[in-house]
């Protein structure tokens, strides 16, 4: 019809009067361009319950109240000094006598470190060797106490384990931990052949791990045939949605700029928390060895490890990612009687036994 509106004319005129009527209806400085930050989720208060999908054993770890010290910091160096102190751990006499294993201290190039060895070495072991870096967020389990993830190594895994009782703060931050965790790989490449030795721990020793890969590739040392990087501290600035989403729900570490970061934070003395050899999700992971890595879905650090999965992925490295029902930070180290615990060093001892030369 002649002065009339064609059938789009009118379809474009009614989505622009739809659009002013919508823009109008959003509250007063609402964003309304693509560009705008996207707002916050508001998650209201809930109770979790304890997953039944769980081993007894686990459920009991999961249902713990949370860590009442989380957020106590010492306030003097004497304090720190205290609780970097070493220690002859709870109950690790009866644990080896329980699984079978022995513990000799030893000093490589300097540096003090246990050889944990199972009573019984299958042949194809013989010839490999694992190095392991405890965790402790770079403060904490120093001394014999460093040894109980090698010992469920050493037992479920049936491999001969050096673990590397390195150096703590506040006498020795940033970068002793490191020099010391690499100069023990230096002298266990006397011990053994690369392609037959894998490097694995938790926490502050899984961001070790992954960092002691990348100095060995500056500085052109042999990298071993696979490495396994538990729940690692990859990223020390709390960058990471878990940091949010499981915040008050981890059952450990709780919440993030807590006594965990400040000891990180001593660690660092002031260096910069985005140095790959502090924060090694931000290194260069082009040519790392296979890697297992190992988080809970409760976990603060459910996402440095997932970050850390996705950059090896996107080096083009092999790289396995388990993450288990219900469990908080580092939970399958809590209690060997936990088939969960056998579950994950197995899965490692496999993965392992995949990689490694014999």
């Amino acid at each position: 019809m002649k002065g009339g509106l064609r059938f789009t004319d009118r379809w474009m005129l009614g989505l622009a009067m739809g659009a002013i009527v919508i823009a109008a209806a959003l509250p007063a400085g609402t964003a309304q361009t693509p560009a705008s930050a996207p707002a916050s989720l508001e998650v209201p208060a809930r109770t979790l319950p304890v997953p039944d999908t769980v081993s007894p054993v686990m459920r009991t770890i999961i249902s713990a109240p949370l860590s009442p010290t989380w957020n106590v910091v010492p306030t003097s160096a004497d304090e720190w000094k205290a609780m970097s102190a070493p220690s002859a751990g709870r109950g690790l006499p009866a644990l080896r006598e329980r699984f079978g294993v022995t513990s000799e201290s030893v000093t490589i190039n300097g540096v003090h470190a246990y050889m944990v060895t199972p009573q019984v070495l299958p042949p194809g072991n013989r010839n490999r060797l694992l190095v392991h870096v405890h965790g402790g967020c770079y403060v904490l389990g120093g001394g014999e106490a460093a040894t109980s993830e090698a010992i469920y190594m050493a037992a479920f895994g049936h491999f001969k384990v050096l673990s590397v009782d390195y150096r703590r703060p506040p006498e020795f931050p940033y970068p002793a931990a490191l020099d010391d965790a690499v100069a023990v790989w230096k002298g266990a490449l006397k011990m053994a052949q690369p392609k037959n030795m894998a490097i694995f721990g938790t926490s502050a020793g899984g961001a070790l791990t992954l960092s002691m890969i990348l100095r060995a590739k500056q500085e052109g040392l042999p990298l071993p045939a696979a490495i396994a990087p538990g729940t690692p501290m990859s990223d020390l600035t709390g960058t990471g949605d878990s940091f949010h989403t499981n915040f008050m729900v981890d059952n450990v570490l709780v919440g993030s700029d807590g006594r965990c970061d400040a000891m990180a934070r001593l660690y660092a003395n002031g260096h910069d928390l985005k140095d790959p050899m502090l924060s090694p999700v931000y290194g260069d992971m082009h040519g790392f060895p296979p890697a297992m890595l190992t988080t809970g879905t409760r976990d603060l650090l459910l996402s440095n490890t997932v970050r850390v999965h996705r950059k090896l992925r996107q080096a083009g490295v092999v790289a396995e990612l388990q993450v288990y029902e219900g469990q908080s930070h580092a939970h399958y180290l809590r209690d060997g009687a936990a088939p969960e615990t056998r579950e994950a060093f197995e899965d490692i001892a496999r993965f392992f036994d995949k990689y490694l030369g014999k």
